[in-house]
């Protein structure tokens, strides 16, 4: 028996009285499930069925099965599909497992995409779960989209670059003059981002690092105005003005700063200037601080 849609399986579960119950739902489901994919090539059907194998997945229950599934549905050519099929990819693959090379195409592919949506997919993707061997294979593209026209990419971009210098630090020079104009960006979204790729970058590269250093005068900047100017409404918590780029601006200044006496000594007046505004009798001003 199978219950077709997502929202029957899960009113099916709800009303399950017993764990018993639940389980024999699931084995039903997910036999119902495996046989479709043996038998129906409909991609429709596809698409409904790894929706449940998620849901499922979410309870806590075995769906490997359905790895191959999810990347036959990544390289479908409709958005809705993909959405679901890299979902599925984050979810249930990881970068050991060697069928995350068959996902290099379609990661390729979509990173050329004239959709912006699609490209954005297929860099959270990449994000989340690129080997070694996969970063190799696309940080040409990963760099060339860290000069798009559209923040929205340049961020995913730069997150994406974080991922590939982790799993390969061999490729960290290549990304090194690019952290610069990421942090210099106008879209906060871009900077925090930028952040995080100088910090990673650092940890892997000396090069890195003395370019970091490099760019202390510009954190301790955007670091001062984030402190001292008035919030907009889309960047303000609790009254402080984007607190998570301002966490984000003081790790990246504790990595460059170790070690050089003099990048520390231009911190000094920015973080005492930090602490003393901060609001301590509130939860985020306690992070910060912290």
């Amino acid at each position: 028996m199978s219950f077709f849609r997502l929202k029957d399986l899960i009113r099916a579960v709800r009303v399950c009285k017993t764990a018993t119950d639940e389980r024999n739902v699931i084995r039903r489901e997910s036999a119902a499930i495996r046989t479709s994919f043996k038998e129906v090539e409909s991609q429709d059907a596809r698409f409904v069925n790894v929706q449940k194998l998620l849901y499922i997945y979410l309870l806590g229950f075995p769906v490997q099965f359905g790895q191959l599934e999810c990347l036959k549905l990544a390289a479908s050519a409709r958005f809705s599909d993909k959405r679901v099929g890299y979902l599925g990819v984050t979810l249930l693959l990881d970068e050991k497992q060697d069928i995350l090379t068959l996902l290099t195409n379609s990661l390729k592919n979509d990173m050329n995409n004239p959709d912006d949506y699609i490209v954005g997919l297929a860099l959270s993707t990449l994000s989340c779960v690129a080997s070694a061997e996969v970063a190799n294979d696309l940080a040409d593209e990963v760099e060339r989209l860290l000069d798009s026209p559209r923040s929205y990419l340049r961020k995913k971009a730069a997150l994406a670059a974080v991922r590939i210098v982790r799993r390969e630090p061999d490729l960290a020079d290549a990304f090194v003059r690019r952290a610069g104009p990421l942090i210099s960006d106008r879209h906060h979204g871009v900077q925090t981002a930028g952040v995080a790729l100088l910090e990673e970058l650092c940890m892997h590269s000396q090069e890195a690092l003395e370019a970091g250093r490099a760019l202390v005068p510009t954190l301790v900047r955007q670091l001062r105005t984030l402190a001292t100017t008035e919030a907009a409404p889309e960047h303000s918590v609790r009254g402080i003005n984007d607190p998570f780029m301002q966490i984000a601006l003081m790790r990246v200044m504790r990595t460059v700063a170790r070690g050089s006496q003099a990048a520390a000594d231009e911190l000094n007046d920015v973080l005492a200037l930090v602490a003393t505004l901060d609001d301590a009798a509130s939860n985020v001003g306690t992070a910060m601080l912290y």
